[in-house]
């Protein structure tokens, strides 16, 4: 059993959540090795994650943290993998994304801890079609051009979708390319398929008509994570404690509440709220600590991402968790 005696100022519900889940720490080179209890929360988010977009909207969470003295500050990215580089040099505490991302970074290096994760949603990113296309199975795309957004859950999306239907990764012309730019090369024909998750999925199938070639069903568990500041983490388990707890009642309000909660995350997302419901319908919201089990699946990217030399080294999830002292 790891020792949380140099976490001392870590909450005990929050030390016990580490405990049974993963701590994923690098090397620590842009944060004091002993942070000070902070007075503001900076939270990297990416209006598609809705529930963080709901949490921003509903003003929970200030109210909550407001008798601790800490302002809320948002700070919105394109992507996890650009959120991920702002939480490595300092720029957010906490943030949130997908499956690939952390395995990007823990391979650069980035400092950071897994705080908790929200359980499986395959049915929430696809690879989309125009509706014209002539293209009826992912085994058709061999040699076509496929825009994703480097780094990305959908990165994994794609090389086990191709891998399920015979292909290999170099059968495809990839095209990195962000969501907003991706949408754009897609609409005008420069690319034969995109990788994408909701809400930008749900936008492309109800805005142009664009087809589901596939989703992640029975291929991906698509899960999303919640990432700390590991020194950051260690001085505000409190404040963890409150967002979490923010988290997941806002989780049960928006399942019991779907259209109404597409409502209030539609202007925040630019979107029609029937867009933001077909989205929200197709994610799971309940933020648990990660396990053995969570941190196996990471490792699963983690192999497959090396093998394909997608990052320049060997990484093991696990050895970055305190479950690893076990």
């Amino acid at each position: 059993m790891p020792s949380f005696s140099s976490l001392s100022s870590i909450s005990r519900r929050t030390a016990l959540a580490w405990l049974t889940g993963g701590v994923l720490a690098a090397s620590a080179a842009l944060v004091a090795p002993h942070a000070a209890a902070a007075q503001t929360l900076r939270i990297g988010y990416q209006k598609s994650a809705s529930l963080l977009t709901l949490l921003k909207a509903q003003g929970s969470l200030e109210k909550r943290l407001a008798p601790l003295g800490v302002e809320v500050k948002w700070v919105e990215f394109p992507a996890g993998p650009q959120l991920l580089e702002g939480l490595n040099v300092g720029a957010v505490d906490v943030g949130a994304v997908g499956e690939a991302p952390p395995i990007f970074a823990q391979a650069a290096g980035a400092n950071f801890i897994y705080a908790g994760y929200d359980p499986a949603s395959p049915e929430a990113e696809a690879i989309v079609v125009p509706k014209d296309s002539t293209i009826r199975s992912v085994a058709e795309l061999k040699g076509k051009r496929v825009a994703l957004n480097k780094g990305s859950n959908v990165h994994y999306l794609l090389v086990k979708l191709l891998e399920k239907h015979g292909l290999k990764y170099t059968d495809i012309q990839v095209v990195f390319l962000p969501p907003a730019d991706a949408r754009a090369a897609f609409e005008r024909g420069a690319v034969d398929a995109w990788a994408i998750w909701d809400p930008f999925l749900a936008a492309t199938e109800k805005q142009i008509g664009a087809r589901v070639l596939a989703d992640g069903s029975g291929v991906v568990n698509n899960f999303f994570y919640y990432l700390a500041a590991r020194d950051y983490a260690k001085a505000n388990g409190k404040v963890l404690d409150a967002l979490f707890d923010e988290i997941n009642s806002n989780a049960v309000w928006l399942k019991a509440n779907i259209k109404e909660a597409a409502t209030r995350i539609a202007p925040e997302q630019g979107l029609a709220p029937e867009v933001v419901e077909l989205a929200l319908r197709r994610y799971q919201f309940n933020a648990k600590p990660v396990t053995d089990a969570i941190l196996a699946e990471q490792q699963k990217l983690a192999d497959t991402f090396f093998e394909l030399k997608l990052i320049p080294k060997r990484i093991e999830v696990r050895q970055a968790s305190v479950l690893a002292n076990r």
